[in-house]
């Protein structure tokens, strides 16, 4: 891949090394060494060029004939592939969502498997346009139908019937250092439950979302499947599903399987990161608790969503224009009690716990915890162990109440939802939420993809009434409110916080990922946003400006990594030279080692 790497160095780390090393001009990209001619540089998406090779590379190379002779620039790349893709959105004016959505996916893909250097300069330019096309919303119909779409292999696949190979296999993959990997079992896409092994499209899209918000080498970026089985009876019946056609592995059996790609990615790259993504809560879980405190991990979907919807939660007290440290007296409702929603819930009362010095059982006082079977208390029998904590007294409110029932009750601040059952905050239970107590109550309607949002921005403006705080998992239109006024719709995406506590992370050289690392992403996002912003009800900042909320947000990690004493530094700057740095050479830190996608001249080697 040809890339510029812009390497930022601590003060003392720049005069340590000065003697060394002579500092180049970065105008001039330095060359890539290449162990390739011909048409196996040309069909290899890292080194490709297409049109864009120079007559002396051609020469250099062996592609002299292998390509048209006229030499098109990066620049008239860009803009071809841009006049392409919207000639496409022309074309399917009118056509189904799902149609049109797909084949533009298909169009960036193909992009992607041909030429990644101009497919990532192309994502990072225009993020807020693409980025709901190669993540969320648009990932959970690729990986619906993956099996049908797949065309070429990306990533690796750990399965069942690899036991005791993988630490082999490890090796297998071609690149000698991986910084970031993202890996999953494939038991809960998004709000889509099991998919089994087409689940691989949720890797892949966060790793693209890595190396366009955080600057990861796409070189250095692993997305892995753990194919265990699928309980999907359709997939197991669907002659075309690329998976193991066998029920998913549970027990101890499971457990085997993960700790042995634990260990043999950990042998083979031991300051990798590590981000899980979609298990099923119990194994969302068990692993987080597993694997925590021995490798350098964490799970998105338990403490990523956590930390942007604290992220919410704290900017919904600033809306309604209280002190930060009022947080500690919102009553908030959380519906769904899967690994998102105790995720969200554990995080939220960790701040109210630190915010007001008490344990974290008195902080869990104004927390109502709602799945399946309504509200969970004490009386209940048998539930997720996760949700013994966040269990009321059925004295307060009766067991099983229902949301309606609970709203009218408690009154809520905050009615938060990651259900994953669209349109679960109905018409009464919106009209209800006008009783809170809060003068600007807040509605997040988290579950993805979009069919699967608890309302839509719409009917909670509608319904709740026009002085509320909504946020959404899946993008939804701002509201024209009768009043003139702009009803704000902010997409609480997970894509705020993950790239830049992996950046944070990666750049620390961090041995654990710890609460107080995620906390300080969460509370950097939270304060993000302008005073003037949060008057109008806008939570979130503009996805445009991603790789700087990154950066923020990475030096926050990077400053409680150093505070919490687990930091081994990372290449040329060490710990020490970590510890010294101000906040402000902190951001310039993480924000000077952003890789950014650029043709370099390739030079040959045997």
């Amino acid at each position: 891949m040809m890339w510029r790497n812009i390497a930022g160095f601590s003060k003392s780390a720049i005069a340590r090394t000065s003697g060394s090393r002579r500092c180049l001009s970065t105008a001039i990209p330095g060359p890539c060494i290449v162990h390739k001619r011909g048409s196996d540089i040309l069909h290899d998406p890292w080194f490709n060029k297409d049109t864009g090779f120079p007559l002396t590379e051609r020469d250099r190379l062996g592609l002299r004939g292998l390509l048209p002779p006229r030499i098109i620039s990066f620049e008239q790349q860009y803009a071809r592939f841009l006049d392409s893709f919207r000639s496409l959105e022309r074309n399917t004016l009118g056509q189904p969502d799902n149609v049109v959505t797909l084949a533009k996916w298909r169009i960036l893909n193909r992009l992607h498997d041909r030429n990644e250097t101009l497919y990532y300069r192309v994502l990072i330019d225009n993020i807020k346009d693409f980025a709901p096309i190669i993540y969320t919303p648009t990932v959970g119909l690729v990986c619906q139908n993956y099996s049908g779409l797949y065309r070429r292999p990306r990533g690796m696949y750990f399965s069942a019937k690899d036991k005791g190979e993988m630490m082999s296999m490890i090796y297998n993959w071609p690149a000698h250092q991986v910084d970031m990997i993202v890996i999953t079992d494939g038991s809960r896409i998004l709000g889509l439950g099991d998919l089994g092994v087409q689940g691989i499209g949720i890797p892949i899209g966060k790793l693209d979302m890595y190396v366009a918000a955080a600057g990861i080498n796409p070189q250095r970026v692993l997305p892995i499947m753990l194919d265990v089985g699928t309980n999907n009876q359709k997939l197991l019946q669907n002659p075309l599903y690329l998976g193991l056609r066998q029920p998913r592995l549970e027990g101890d059996e499971y457990l085997e399987i993960i700790d042995e790609f634990m260990e043999a990615a950990f042998t083979r790259w031991p300051k990798a990161v590590v981000q899980f993504e979609d298990f099923q809560a119990k194994w969302a879980f068990e692993t987080l608790d597993r694997y925590r405190k021995k490798f350098c991990m964490f799970n998105d979907d338990v403490q990523g969503t956590a930390g942007v919807a604290l992220a919410g939660l704290l900017g919904t007290v600033r809306a309604q224009g209280r002190p930060l440290s009022d947080f500690v007296n919102q009553k908030i409702v959380v519906v769904g009690a899967g690994s998102a929603g105790l995720g969200v819930t554990k995080m939220a009362v960790q701040a109210v716990a630190r915010m007001a010095g008490i344990s974290f059982a008195e902080a869990t006082k104004n927390f109502y915890l709602i799945d399946k079977d309504g509200l969970v208390t004490t009386e209940r029998s048998k539930f997720d162990p996760a949700a013994v904590p966040f269990a009321k007294n059925p004295a307060e409110i009766r067991e099983g109440a229902s949301i309606v029932e609970v709203v009218k009750t408690v009154r809520p601040h905050v009615l938060l939802g990651l259900s994953g059952v669209g349109g679960i905050f109905n018409e009464e239970v919106l009209k209800a939420m006008r009783e809170s107590d809060s003068c600007k109550p807040a509605i997040f309607a988290m579950s993805n993809p979009t069919l699967n949002a608890e309302c839509t921005a719409a009917d909670a403006f509608k319904h709740a009434g026009e002085n509320i705080v909504f946020g959404s998992g899946s993008p939804f239109e701002n509201v024209q409110l009768e009043n003139g006024n702009v009803g704000h719709v902010n997409q609480a995406n997970n894509m705020y916080l993950f790239p830049g506590i992996g950046l944070g992370t990666l750049l620390s050289g961090a041995r654990i990922v710890t609460d107080g690392m995620l906390l300080a992403a969460a509370e950097c996002l939270a304060s993000y946003m302008t005073d003037e912003e949060v008057q109008k009800g806008i939570l979130y900042p503009s996805i445009n400006n991603i790789r700087h909320i990154t950066a923020e947000v990475g030096a926050a990690v990077l400053r409680a990594a150093v505070s919490d004493d687990i930091v081994e530094g990372h290449g040329d700057v060490g710990p020490r030279d970590l510890s010294h740095m101000s906040k402000e050479e902190t951001v310039d830190y993480i924000t000077r080692n952003m890789w950014f996608p650029i043709y370099s001249p390739l030079v040959h080697e045997k």
